[in-house]
């Protein structure tokens, strides 16, 4: 059954939706993230998917108090990304309850980072790939490389990497649907499982990757717009 990650995205200590990882084009919904974090655990979410967008963009742990008061203020999953980017810090995450950490820049500058966080730590490390035109982006979105995200996703599955978070930039924020193709080419390519993000609208958006064969949907901006009821949507996936 796919698992459901409503996402609550940090930036100077607020909840905000970025339009394809732009932060111009910032939208504030909760002036304290734990607001959010409690909704969606209220509604069943069995996970929350945090990210610290500051941490992302500069590598600094701008938001960790936010982090910190979320994992004491609900009782759920929690998966972080975010500016991690040494042994250190994921000890750090993990130290605070966080069930699982998610490597992004640092993947595709330092992979080997990735490969000794997983002995140490298993499944409770995740990679996170961000693609502009199946092209890998770091540092909040804002670098673009030339790795190609599916032969790096390959790559990580081989050396033992159990999740990988694909995020289509040019999909995320806009409510325009998620791109199909290319999540079916990451479930493909990768030994590990497949967290869809980036562009979901509507809650048959959701229904339809179920025969992707992803393991799980990042949902942002659809929940805080009210355009998916995130109760009846789990009501659907489990019993549907």
């Amino acid at each position: 059954m796919m698992t459901l990650y409503p996402a609550i995205d940090i930036r100077g200590g607020k909840a905000v939706r970025l339009v394809e990882g732009d932060f111009a084009r910032e939208t504030t919904f909760d002036a304290d993230p734990v607001d959010a974090a409690r909704r969606w655990v209220s509604t069943g979410a069995e996970w929350i998917h945090v990210v610290d967008l500051d941490g992302a963009r500069f590598g600094s742990g701008a938001n960790r108090d936010s982090i910190a008061r979320i994992r004491e203020s609900v009782d759920c999953k929690m998966q972080v990304g975010g500016g991690i980017r040494s042994l250190a810090t994921i000890g750090e995450m993990l130290e605070l309850g966080i069930d699982r950490v998610i490597l992004g820049s640092i993947a595709v500058t330092d992979p080997e980072i990735v490969t000794q966080a997983v002995k140490t730590h298993g499944d409770r490390i995740a990679v996170g790939l961000d693609a502009r035109d199946d092209r890998l982006a770091t540092s909040g979105w804002e670098t673009q490389t030339d790795t190609d995200a599916f032969e790096m996703a390959r790559t990580f599955g081989e050396h033992g990497v159990r999740h990988i978070i694909f995020t289509d930039i040019r999909r995320d924020g806009t409510l325009s649907g998620p791109n199909v193709a290319a999540l079916e080419r990451m479930v493909q390519a990768t030994s590990a499982g497949v967290i869809a993000s980036g562009g979901i609208g509507s809650s048959n958006d959701v229904l339809n990757l179920r025969t992707t064969g992803v393991t799980g949907v990042i949902i942002g901006r659809a929940l805080y717009d009210g355009r998916i009821d995130l109760g009846q949507l789990i009501e659907d996936i489990t019993h549907g």
